[in-house]
């Protein structure tokens, strides 16, 4: 699976949508992701209207580079009716990865913009998407085709590996 070391934050766009076949991909691969005793917590808001996308751009201090994205993706996870209530942030986290790694896969780039767990910015971003009760704000996903390439940095750091 090289997306997993090819994958790069990718914060500038090229003006060109994204095509709907891609974005229902997308979405396939966050919903395969594992959860908490299959709860499957989450929601997806899909945003390409230019006045929202500007709006999300403005719900964090790190959110600028979605102004100029064509879609944004806005997980959410549900609070109520859950079996594992505890575990919803780790569920929409392993939702949120897959996210990327699909985006890479289809040739596109994003980033991941913490909305959880700073209230003021989940409530900001429910606020423009109009999201109902029930439902928390989790991560702005802006994505498109990149408009800049870079090489990805290797982690690996045998240091911090420890075999029993």
């Amino acid at each position: 699976m090289n997306e997993i070391f090819e994958r790069i934050s990718v914060r500038k766009f090229e003006d060109r949508p994204v095509e709907p076949e891609k974005l229902t991909q997308i979405m396939r691969a966050a919903m395969a992701a594992p959860s908490a005793g299959d709860q499957q917590p989450w929601e997806f808001y899909i945003v390409t209207n230019r006045e929202k996308i500007r709006a999300l751009s403005e719900c964090s201090p790190y959110a600028g580079c979605a102004a100029d994205a064509p879609v944004v993706i806005v997980p959410c996870y549900r609070t109520s009716g859950l079996r594992f209530p505890e575990f919803d942030t780790i569920d929409l986290s392993i939702a949120t990865q897959n996210i990327l790694l699909e985006i890479t896969s289809l040739g596109l780039g994003g980033v991941w913009l913490a909305a959880a767990p700073i209230g003021e910015r989940m409530e900001k971003v429910e606020a423009v998407l109009g999201i109902s009760e029930g439902l928390r704000a989790f991560a702005i996903v802006p994505l498109g085709y990149p408009a800049e390439k870079r090489a990805r940095r290797d982690r690996y750091d045998e240091s911090r590996i420890h075999c029993l």
